[in-house]
Parts: C-alpha cells; structure tokens; sequence
C-alpha cells in the first residue's frame, strides 16, 4: 500500500472539482492526481494510472445515469468510490450501494461532512493493511464504519492545535518509536509520511513541544546544520552510551 491515497475526482464543474480537490490536499496523506469532465476522459486516464479512490458525481454529460458507476465498478473492483452529487433520489442511493460505495455526499459539500469521510477512509485502509484475518468485532466496525475502535485511531474531538491529524500525529511518532530510527529530519519524515516539509516540521515541533521528542544539529559537508528530531528515550540512551 503505497503512502499517499490517490484521488481520481470525475467531475464536470470545474469549480465544483477544484473546491473538492481544495478539501481533499487539506487532509495530510491524501493527492488529487487528476481531475476529469467526462467519463471519456476518466477511462482514458485509468488506463494509464492506478487510483485508490474516486470521488464521482452521477451526472457527467457524455454518460447516461448510473452507467458510468457500474462501468467503473465492474472494471476496477480494486478502486474505492465516494459519490459526491446533488442527486438524493432514494433509488439512486439504494442503486448505487449495491455497489459497494464507501460513501454518499450530497451537493453543496459541507466541508466538516467531507473531511470526516476522508478520515474514515484513510483510517480503515490502515488498518486493513495491518490484518490478514478479522474477527466478528473488526468486521462489524468495518462494515458500520466505525473506527473510533481502530488501533491508533484518535477520536476526532480531542483537544489537538489547528493543523495537526490525529492520524498523522500517530503516524509520525510510531515512525519515531521504530527503534531503527535513530532520529529524522523534517526533509526526510515528509518524504516517508508523503506531506510537504513544512508539515513535516509543524508535527515534529509539536511533539517537541510536548517533550516527547529532542533535537540536536546535524552537520553535513556544506550548507546549514538540519534540525535531527530524536525520540527524548532515544536520545537519552545515546547520550548514556557515550559516557
């Protein structure tokens, strides 16, 4: 499973397309990759790129109905499908999770509604990603969408500062608990946890801040020294070692 989620957005309003591409980049792990106006241009481009997911509304001008729904179903089963449309027909919903849609999200987009889903979504594929067998328990909370019992999964409304994902957050520091990391640079955590660099640092500050991690300079053969970021027990041992 690779580090960054996908997102194919098959959408025929291009302003429509960019403000859910705006809320997709807002949550950390997430890419837009491509957006499309016409089922034409979505097959063309699946063709030649993998996805993981595919944020689609129901009425796109060269498809009729659900048409393109079940095409791209049927065609890439291993792609999920987040239906995101002004279309609240009961037969249409009812249609369309037959399917298997992950989610439903009805036009105009409330952004909280929206970005709960994405959280949802990136939560389960983690944890699937851990599991090869799953007892009744796991199942039912797969299937009810209910991750507040996944490991590592924060409840959303705990008290974190603006811009920090309790997802994330976990994700860099099980990465700073490895005990093959020594300790990491901004550059580096944003290149393995797949975000900018500058979202790297504000997460490695934080957990200095909360005095779970230390930072020491490191020099390098030109240029300015970077800031290391060791896990505080991490370093203490190294510090301890060398006296």
């Amino acid at each position: 499973m690779r580090k960054q989620i996908h997102v194919l957005i098959i959408e025929d309003d291009f302003r429509v397309a960019a403000i859910n591409k705006q809320f997709v980049e807002q949550i950390d792990g997430y890419r837009v990759v491509k957006s499309v106006k016409t089922g034409k241009e979505a097959y063309q481009y699946l063709q030649m790129t993998e996805v993981d997911l595919i944020l689609l509304d129901i009425y796109i001008p060269d498809v009729e109905g659900l048409d393109l729904f079940w095409n791209l179903r049927s065609k890439y089963k291993a792609v999920d499908i987040v239906i995101v449309s002004a279309a609240a027909e009961a037969n249409i919903v009812e249609d369309v999770l037959r399917g298997g849609i992950f989610d439903y999200i009805i036009k105009p987009v409330d952004a909280n509604r929206f970005a709960e889903m994405l959280r949802r979504y990136q939560e389960r594929r983690r944890f699937l990603a851990t599991k090869e067998i799953l007892n009744q328990q796991e199942i039912d909370d797969v299937i009810q969408k209910n991750t507040s019992n996944f490991p590592n999964a924060k409840k959303r409304n705990s008290e974190l500062p603006k811009g920090i994902d309790p997802i994330t957050l976990q994700e860099v520091t099980n990465l700073l608990e490895d005990k093959q990391v020594k300790g990491i640079t901004a550059v580096d955590l944003s290149e393995q946890i797949g975000t900018s660099r500058s979202t790297a640092r504000r997460y490695l500050e934080y957990l200095v801040s909360l005095k779970k991690i230390k930072t020491t300079l490191l020099y390098g053969n030109v240029g300015r020294p970077e800031r290391l970021y060791v896990l505080r027990e991490t370093y203490e041992q190294n510090v301890t070692n060398k006296n």
